[in-house]
């Protein structure tokens, strides 16, 4: 059972939570499209381009497992910050709710849809390029052998 005291505290605690997790889902955003940025470069000019041999290939493999460590953690992160996001505000919104105001209702619900398709975003992207990343990748190393 909780004593009176541990519920605000909880919750403030909670709530100051939301603006670095929107500014954390802004810096998954920016470095979903840096990777992709990377990703063409990779593609069109530097896997058509590469001879691996056996100096190059192992520097070349930890290259490949960094990045896709990278999309990686794209991938399941933002997803779960958009999840934070979203339910960090309806806490307020529901209380608004509770007490007929439905603007904060309505600010509430808009910011946790918005950090639901932003987190999904950055998710989906880090995933098309991570699985795009290990067939390069991979073809890059078998056409070497």
């Amino acid at each position: 059972m909780t004593t009176n005291w541990a519920v605000p505290v909880m919750h403030n605690f909670v709530s100051s939570l939301l603006y670095p997790i929107i500014i954390g889902l802004g810096v998954m955003l920016l470095l979903a499209l840096w990777e992709m940025g990377i990703a063409i470069g990779e593609r069109f000019w530097v896997l058509k381009n590469i001879s691996l041999n056996e100096n190059n290939r192992e520097i070349f493999e930890n290259t490949a497992r960094t990045r896709i460590e990278r999309t990686d953690i794209l991938t399941r992160v933002s997803p779960m910050l958009g999840l934070m996001g979203t339910l960090i505000p309806l806490g307020p919104g529901l209380a608004g709710l509770g007490q007929g105001d439905l603007s904060i209702l309505t600010d509430s619900v808009t910011i946790a849809f918005d950090t639901t398709v932003l987190g999904l975003l950055a998710g989906i992207i880090g995933f098309i390029l991570g699985r795009l990343r290990r067939r390069w990748y991979d073809e890059a190393l078998r056409s070497a052998n």
